[in-house]
């Protein structure tokens, strides 16, 4: 007992070096802590996250036509601002300088005569293919889906055609196409959420476009006439639900001179841990067909493990136009909620986040290819203080820390465990209220593991916690490493390197205050762990 309290000691003693000397009451982001703890008591308080994008009333969900301009990320998505359940689909909007402090904007998009304005992608027309450009202003065109509710209402099958509309004042404001539908309907019941990309080898658009279960690809000079040149998706992958919100990019292989294309796949229901998921597949594309890698091929006929995201709070994400990182990777952001439950989480004005951004990149696994995926380097520019230790010896539950030296609302945690034994290796976050979050990695069944059903409030739905989430461990070394993103609701697990990625969303009834780590055997270590407090522009 004496060695454990020792270990204890040693552990919040050198954590609470790095802020004994601090205030309580000194302000944190403009309030004083006295203060938040007021505000905290409230829906809003409790549950608005600190730095993963919400609007500011109404209901949001897919990420809609990101991209890159001028020194601004563009954000659009789903709104309905009129309520926070679904209903008749706008374009919500807001900018970003640095992917984390958002400012909503406008509205971008209203519905119209052709109906609802459904998910779809923005391109920058550099070379004014389109002709919308004028006095020299580079048109931005955005391509989305317009859902018709009165054919919806009367059974018809054409409910769905892709339109356009262009701006030329860098995506602030739009003008809709006088010649919408510039896609219409071949005769599919599901036909959305189209993704459009520059071929710069053709000279040419590609759009890649959700029908039933298969993805269309089509092309055009001008992104106002389109023509199909191929199907995919016939006798592979997951097609428990319906397909969406695709996404087709090329990226490098990580050590290598070789490139791959990457299509995603969003599928609803049908994902891993049930309801909502996004697959992924990787292979060639000679400008017209998308060739599935055999190795890919193969060990997707073995077992399907192939996710962007095994949490249950990732959906439809795509990524950013006109824009990739200097080692040609994607940025990424997707819908943090689950349609088996996204109408009833209990939030008051507003329904739903977006994921932070991510860098999705490419690596040669043992059998085949592998997408992983970390947080955008810009989360380290908001990282403040840090708490660090290493070599930490750990026997039965160990307190790391608590909320007198970190904000568990949110902090990023940086771990790895070395000389990995059998058994489970639990994290847990716990509250004053009797609520606890745990997550880990079981050596014994080689999965990671979310726990949220005694992470607060439940009780809005029956699916939300009937079940502990699941991940394969893609990664075969003998140590674990990770990075954790807290939020108020939500938390994001980038396992070895990014190989496993698990995102999930929670409502606790007062913020976490302590964070335990347990593991199976006194032989087991923490080579390290690092906590940093991050800091936002909070309002």
């Amino acid at each position: 007992m004496k060695n454990k309290i020792y270990r204890f000691a040693v552990i919040i003693g050198i954590f609470s070096l790095v802020v004994s000397c601090k205030n309580p009451k000194e302000k944190i982001n403009g309030q004083v802590q006295s203060e938040q703890d007021t505000l905290a008591i409230t829906n809003e308080g409790l549950y608005r996250p600190n730095f993963h994008f919400t609007s500011a009333t109404g209901w949001m969900n897919d990420p809609n036509g990101m991209f890159f301009y001028n020194g601004y990320y563009h954000l659009y998505f789903q709104h309905y601002p009129d309520g926070t359940t679904w209903g008749p689909m706008h374009w919500g909007h807001a900018i970003s300088t640095d992917l984390f402090n958002w400012k909503e904007q406008p509205i971008a998009l209203y519905p119209d005569d052709l109906g609802y304005i459904f998910s779809g992608s923005a391109v920058v027309d550099h070379e004014n293919t389109s002709g919308f450009g004028a006095d020299g202003k580079t048109p931005i065109v955005a391509i989305f889906t317009s859902h018709d509710p009165k054919k919806e209402k009367t059974g018809e099958i054409d409910v769905e055609n892709q339109s356009i509309a262009y701006s030329l004042d860098e995506g602030l404001t739009w003008t809709k196409y006088k010649d919408n539908p510039v896609l219409k309907n071949p005769g599919a019941r599901d036909f959305r959420d189209p993704k459009v990309s520059w071929d710069e080898q053709k000279k040419r658009w590609t759009m890649v476009l959700a029908a039933g279960q298969e993805i269309q690809f089509y092309t055009s000079k001008d992104l106002k006439s389109w023509e199909k040149l191929t199907s995919f998706g016939e006798g592979i992958g997951n097609h428990d639900g319906v397909w969406e919100c695709p996404d087709f990019f090329q990226l490098p292989v990580i050590g290598s001179s070789e490139k791959k294309w990457v299509l995603l796949v969003s599928i609803n229901p049908g994902g891993p841990n049930t309801g909502s998921a996004t697959q992924y597949f990787v292979g060639d594309f000679d400008g017209s067909n998308f060739i599935l890698d055999e190795s890919f091929k193969q060990e997707m006929g073995k077992e399907h493990t192939f996710w962007v995201d095994y949490g249950r709070d990732n959906y439809a994400g795509v990524t950013f136009s006109n824009i990739e990182n200097k080692d040609g990777g994607k940025l990424f952001m997707g819908w943090m909620s689950n349609w088996l439950y996204a109408n009833e989480v209990p939030t008051e004005k507003w329904r739903s986040a977006m994921t932070i951004a991510r860098t999705l990149e490419l690596t040669k696994g043992e059998n085949t290819f592998r997408l992983v995926a970390n947080p955008v380097p810009e989360l380290n520019e908001f990282a403040s203080e840090k708490l660090k230790n290493s070599d930490v010896l750990l026997e039965g539950n160990t307190l790391l820390t608590t909320s007198k030296a970190i904000d568990f609302t949110r902090a990023q945690i940086n771990f790895k465990v070395e000389d990995l034994v059998d058994g489970v290796y639990t994290f847990e976050l716990s509250n004053s209220e009797g609520d606890s979050l745990r997550f880990g990695y079981d050596t014994r069944k080689g999965n990671y593991f979310v726990d949220r059903n005694k992470a607060g409030i439940t009780d809005f739905s029956n699916k939300f916690s009937d079940r502990i989430a699941v991940a394969p461990r893609i990664a075969s070394q003998n140590d674990w490493t990770g990075t954790i993103v807290i939020d108020k609701t939500s938390i994001e697990l980038f396992f070895d390197d990014g190989q496993t990625v698990m995102t999930e969303i929670f409502f606790p009834k007062a913020p976490f205050d302590s964070l335990y780590f347990e593991a199976p055997s006194e032989e087991s270590k923490l080579e390290y762990i690092e906590i940093h407090q991050l800091k936002f522009n909070l309002n």
